[in-house]
């Protein structure tokens, strides 16, 4: 008689983990990458195989990322991220040199003023979600619509970087939250509209420790940290981590998902 558990059990094949170099052979663009989050990002990435074509506006700190990763692993494009010019520069560089693009990471954002939303300049409001949410559609749209990189055909996969401070209010960033905000509904509906060719997911981080996050926490990072039930603040490690598992085949049945990396702060009843 046989056991009638034996078919609900995972065989060898389907139970071996995906896992070390998962990006062998593939191309990943991230944006906003010659520091923080975006440069740790490039980081994992390469060092799981892919080949990562950095952007960022300033030519010379994104020389200087590139040349921390080992020779012929990492090509830097400067410009700014909501420019048509860069995003067709970068992409056209892709095409050309490896006919492909497999993974493609909106990170670029800015938030140049902190205060109540009362006191805020609509021509800043109107740059942040320029940046912040039209340019991560953009390069979405310009990556779908090339036809040199073959995106949907390698069943390209997007992260979004979003923000905890899209789903709580946050003091002094009240703005970057609304765009943060938008970037996860978008991230959503491309995912649905993407389907099933492309993937689309978001990672929301808390404070994470970078020159960006340097008003949230400077001089006072351990009252900042202990709010977190994990007492510390995030590292562009953490988010890289994130970012690889969604980018990579180990989440080929996650899509439409913006997953919270904050140290648990906001369940916590905090912010960002």
């Amino acid at each position: 008689m046989s056991d009638s558990t034996s078919a609900a059990q995972p065989t060898a094949a389907s139970a071996e983990p995906k896992s070390g170099r998962r990006f062998d052979g593939q191309v990943a663009v991230i944006t906003g990458a010659s520091r923080g989050i975006g440069l740790g990002i490039a980081h994992r990435l390469q060092a799981e195989g892919a080949t990562v074509i950095l952007t960022a506006r300033k030519p010379e700190a994104l020389g200087e990322a590139v040349a921390e990763f080992p020779e012929g692993t990492a090509i830097g494009i400067a410009g700014k991220a909501d420019d048509p010019a860069h995003r067709a520069e970068v992409f056209d560089t892709i095409a050309e040199k490896f006919g492909r693009l497999d993974v493609l990471v909106a990170n670029a954002g800015i938030n140049p003023v902190y205060g109540p939303l009362v006191d805020m300049e609509l021509d800043a409001a109107r740059k942040i979600f320029d940046v912040n949410v039209l340019g991560t559609l953009a390069w979405v749209q310009d990556a779908v619509r090339h036809q040199g990189l073959n995106f949907r055909e390698n069943r390209g996969r997007v992260v979004a970087i979003s923000s905890v401070a899209g789903q709580v209010p946050s003091e002094g960033i009240g703005f970057y939250g609304i765009s943060k905000a938008a970037v996860s509904h978008l991230t959503k509906t491309l995912a649905v509209e993407l389907g099933p060719d492309i993937r689309v997911n978001a990672v929301a981080p808390a404070v994470v420790k970078t020159k960006f996050a340097t008003a949230l926490y400077e001089g006072r990072e351990e009252e900042v940290a202990s709010a977190y039930p994990v007492k510390r603040l995030g590292t562009p490690e953490d988010i890289a981590g994130a970012v690889a598992y969604l980018a990579s085949e180990d989440a080929d049945w996650i899509t439409a998902q913006v997953l919270t990396a904050d140290g648990g702060v906001v369940t916590a009843g905090g912010s960002a």
